[in-house]
């Protein structure tokens, strides 16, 4: 046995090895069919899925598996199941080897139960019927080729730098299944294998891709109303000449407000989907340019076909995401301005109450100087009342040198009134001191 190494490995090593191999295929020999189911069941119904995976392989007397990663190939007697989980979707196929009389007649879904079809998880995305056919099968003529796809057009072209051609036209026929017809020309089953996965990873994806775009005409029916609005009120904004009849700053800005949150709303509702269908997009023209495609007279290839549909649905998903966040960015804009407006307002207001404030604070300061000279006066008409009352005492008192209490009254009144005076003074400069060293 091989010794074992004792360096320390990364937690991760191993999953990042399984992670190349993720998505493996089914080797295909000519001739066999095969059918591709793919449900959209979102990022959290992984549970779901392996559950449903476990029902078909219990019906056909399988053992479950340990542990069930991004993907599960098995042999289902005479089918053969690769089972993979998407970021939103998880697809099932399941291929058939053998000779087949009709390409399309009876697919190999139809071996299923009827009864597990009908609970699978999610919702059915796409559904493809694939046939493969030998080099050996006499070609098709234009009618008959057409007659295989229930008389519709077909696109094909020759792929894998000429081993195959393939046809479809993309369409969902009366069984419920796309249809997909590969000619082999020089392919080994692994080559087949490879391609048929590719094609159906284009119509996979191409529908993933596609979701975006009935939420994009959505957002864009509401984006237009918002902006019809948005311009509104910034018309509102700019020309208020008539003073009388201005709309309150507030009005605008609680507007303004309803309107930015509608705005991120839809927003909220799409960017993933938007994000979503540009990957599903790139993944598609990449599996396109893998196919290696070259044109078969008369036909139009899978990726003029695609291109010419599937890019203006991509860029409508793109024109939609730009535009709402455009109209975020001038609401965002406006909000700004308007709360400036309201800013300056303010502040204009707060000078004009403090200016008032400040001829209110002189007009008190008058008052005071008016009250302060009175209480000069009422204090000094108290202080010489009681000087008045001790000099009539001293004077009643019959003292031992003449005294006139009327006299020296008047003559200790402007002393009483000077000494109010000057200590009223010293008692507004210390309160004033401690004031200012308090600040």
């Amino acid at each position: 046995m091989p010794m074992l190494m004792p360096f320390k490995e990364h937690p991760l090593r191993h999953q990042l090895i399984t992670e190349l191999h993720a998505r493996t295929y089914i080797p295909l020999p000519a001739p066999s069919r095969l059918s591709h189911i793919a449900s959209v069941c979102g990022e959290r119904g992984s549970g779901r899925t392996v559950h449903h995976l476990y029902a078909l392989l219990e019906h056909y007397g399988i053992p479950r598996p340990r542990q069930v990663e991004q993907y599960y190939l098995v042999d289902l007697g005479a089918l053969r199941l690769l089972w993979e989980r998407h970021t939103e979707f998880v697809s099932y196929t399941f291929s058939q080897s053998g000779p087949f009389e009709h390409p399309f007649a009876n697919p190999v879904a139809v071996q299923l139960p009827i009864e597990w079809l009908a609970s699978m998880p999610g919702e059915v995305i796409a559904a493809i019927s694939l046939a493969l056919e030998p080099a050996d099968t006499p070609d098709y003529s234009p009618d008959e080729l057409s007659s295989l796809f229930g008389g519709h057009s077909v696109i094909g072209s020759e792929v894998v730098g000429g081993l195959a051609r393939a046809y479809s036209d993309l369409r969902i026929h009366a069984d419920g299944f796309s249809r997909v017809l590969l000619r082999d020309q020089g392919l080994s089953p692994n080559q087949a294998g490879r391609l048929a996965k590719r094609i159906l990873e284009v119509s996979s994806y191409r529908a993933m891709a596609l979701l975006g775009l009935q939420p994009a005409r959505e957002a864009n029916a509401c984006l237009s109303d918002a902006e019809r609005r948005l311009v509104a009120v910034s018309s509102r904004m700019a020309c208020q000449e008539d003073r009388s009849q201005e709309i309150p700053e507030s009005e605008l800005l609680a507007e303004l407000t309803d309107l930015a949150a509608e705005i991120e709303a839809v927003a909220a509702r799409t960017s993933y989907r938007f994000e979503a269908s540009r990957a599903y997009y790139g993944v598609v023209m990449q599996r396109l340019e893998q196919l290696r495609q070259r044109r078969i007279e008369g036909l139009q290839t899978l990726s003029e076909f695609l291109e010419a549909r599937l890019t203006p649905a991509i860029a409508t998903c793109n024109s939609a995401a730009k535009r709402q966040q455009g109209l975020a960015e001038r609401a965002a804009r406006l909000t700004s301005l308007l709360r400036a407006r309201v800013e300056v307002e303010l502040q204009k207001q707060n000078r004009g109450l403090l200016e008032s404030m400040n001829q209110r604070a002189k007009l008190q300061l008058r008052l005071q100087e008016t009250v302060e000279g009175l209480s000069v006066i009422a204090i000094g008409y108290y202080g010489v009342g009681l000087i008045g009352y001790l000099f009539k005492g001293l004077e009643a008192h019959g003292l031992p040198f003449p005294f006139d209490a009327t006299y020296y009254t008047g003559v200790a009144a402007p002393v009483v009134v000077l000494t109010a005076w000057l200590g009223l003074r010293r008692m507004k400069a210390r309160l004033l001191k401690w004031e200012h060293s308090g600040n």
